[in-house]
C-alpha cells in the first residue's frame, strides 16, 4: 500500500490536496449514467462533459474500469439529434410557442447506447459521438471526433477519428482480452503492476500466459 493507504474507488479525490482529478464513479447523479471503479477525468467534475442528455432520454453511457479521460472530453448523446427526414430539421417541437408536438421515436436519429470499455485513454478535448462503442485499451488522441466504433488496443486520432496503428499484436490483444486484468481485486492488481507496466511485451505475453486458465 502506497503511504498506508488502501486504493479506494470510492473516495472523489484520489490525489491528496488536488481537486482537478476526480475518480467519477461516486460523483454519478444520473441513473443513465454507468462508470466502473477508479476510472477518473482530469476536471473537478463529470457530468457537465455529457451533453444533451435530458430525463427523458433513452440512451445510456456506460464507462468501464480503469479508463482516463482528459480535460476537455465531451460525450455527445442522442438527443443531440434533430429530425433528418424530413425538409428542415429546425427542432420547432422543443422551443417555446411552435405548435408541433414531439416526432416520433423512429422519425429520430436514435444510434443505441454509447459504451467505452476498460482501460481507456481519451485524449484531451476529444468527442465522443452518440452510440459510439469503444473497445477495452484504446487510446483516443486529442482532439478527435470519433463517430464509430473503435476496436480494442487501437490507437484512433483525427475528424473523423481514423484507426492509426493497433497498440500490440494481435495474439497479444487476445490474450490481454481474455486476462480482463481490470476484472480482478485490488490485491492482485497490486501484483501485477510490475507487469502492467513492463515495456518488454514478450515477456508481458509469456507472464499472462502462465496465469490464464488452460
Amino acid at each position: 500500500m502506497k503511504d498506508g493507504k488502501r486504493p479506494d474507488p470510492g473516495v472523489v479525490h484520489p490525489i491528496a490536496g488536488y481537486e482537478k482529478e476526480i475518480y467519477v464513479k461516486p460523483t454519478i447523479t444520473n441513473r443513465n449514467i454507468i462508470v466502473g471503479d477508479f476510472s477518473y477525468i482530469a476536471d473537478s467534475e463529470f457530468e457537465s462533459h455529457v451533453t444533451h442528455f435530458y430525463p427523458w432520454s433513452r440512451d445510456k453511457l456506460i464507462i468501464g474500469k480503469f479508463c482516463q479521460i482528459a480535460a476537455g472530453v465531451e460525450f455527445v448523446m442522442n438527443d443531440a439529434n434533430h429530425q433528418m427526414n424530413a425538409v428542415t430539421t429546425f427542432p420547432f417541437y422543443t422551443l417555446e410557442g411552435w405548435e408541433m408536438e414531439l416526432p416520433a421515436s423512429s422519425d429520430l436519429p436514435f444510434k443505441g447506447d454509447t459504451v467505452i470499455g476498460n482501460d481507456v485513454w481519451i485524449g484531451q478535448n476529444a468527442v465522443i459521438l452518440p452510440g459510439v462503442s469503444i473497445g477495452d485499451g484504446a487510446i483516443i488522441g486529442a482532439n478527435s471526433v470519433v463517430g464509430s466504433d473503435v476496436a480494442p488496443y487501437s490507437i484512433v486520432i483525427g475528424n473523423p477519428a481514423k484507426e492509426l496503428r493497433k497498440r500490440f499484436d494481435d495474439a497479444l490483444i487476445d490474450l490481454l482480452l481474455r486476462f480482463k486484468w481490470w476484472d480482478k481485486s485490488i490485491e492482485e492488481i497490486q501484483r501485477l503492476i510490475p507487469i502492467l507496466t513492463c515495456s518488454d511485451l514478450e515477456k508481458v505475453r509469456k507472464e499472462i500466459e502462465v496465469r490464464l486458465p488452460m
